[in-house]
């Protein structure tokens, strides 16, 4: 009996234990794939706000603001996921033949990286003596020296930096979220109601997006806020001004 009992008890704590590691790599894939979350949460709203507005301006019924939007959603989330892949891809290629451009270089004078480095910690503030404290205590280590060379002289320091995979389901989870967002009334409600419902979600997600984003950045709140809206209601007017030029 205590046998089970404690083989339940290893199995609970390897459970948790699983659970907690994998709570954490989500978190850090969160953290480090802001930028393509915020991108791909204001894409959503903006472009499939102004879509369909523009549809629900001269459509017969909800149902043909719900196809339009529906298809416009899946296809943006899908395009925005394989640019933003191909865009994390091609930084990280750009970085690593620099960093490789930029061994060949030391490679062939081993006493240019060490004056890279120097030049540029005095070009940041630090006076010579300190320069060359730090330039000779980095030099015991060769590869750091080199990641420290090529980050201060080429913008650069690891090529490894952004998970293209991650950055791209982030890109489609978030931006079909949002994008599905204006457009999920247009399945509930009739079309009149449906304009209404879905105006008024996507306002509360456009302020919602504006304060996180004011978090993020450290940025004031209203401007924030105001900025976001702004963009998207400019969306909107422009959605509707072509529905109803082309009605």
């Amino acid at each position: 009996m205590t046998d089970v009992t404690a083989q339940e008890s290893e199995d609970r704590d390897a459970a948790a234990s699983g659970s907690a590691t994998l709570a954490g790599r989500i978190r850090r894939s969160f953290l480090a794939s802001v930028g393509s979350i915020v991108f791909g949460m204001e894409d959503g709203t903006v472009s499939i706000f102004g879509l369909v507005f523009g549809v629900a301006a001269s459509a017969p019924n909800s149902s043909a603001v719900l196809l339009a939007g529906g298809t416009g959603a899946i296809a943006a989330a899908v395009s925005m996921m394989a640019g933003t892949f191909l865009d994390v891809e091609s930084t990280n290629d750009q970085a690593a033949a620099r960093v490789a451009d930029a061994r060949a270089r030391y490679e062939a004078d081993p006493g240019l990286q060490d004056q890279d480095v120097h030049r540029r910690l005095v070009s940041a503030g630090l006076s010579d003596t300190e320069a060359a404290t730090v330039a000779g205590i980095v030099g015991q280590h060769p590869e750091t020296s080199l990641k420290l060379a090529a980050g201060l002289d080429l913008g650069t320091a690891d090529a490894a930096r952004q998970n293209p995979v991650v950055q791209s389901v982030w890109m489609f989870v978030t931006d079909l979220f949002a994008a599905a967002v204006p457009v999920v009334p247009f399945a509930l409600f009739t079309l009149g109601i449906a304009r209404i419902v879905s105006l008024s979600v996507t306002f509360v997600l456009l302020v919602l997006l504006g304060v996180g984003r004011s978090m993020i950045g450290r940025r004031q709140l209203l401007p924030t806020v105001a900025e976001t809206i702004g963009i998207a209601a400019a969306a909107a007017c422009a959605g509707l001004l072509v529905g109803k030029l082309i009605s």
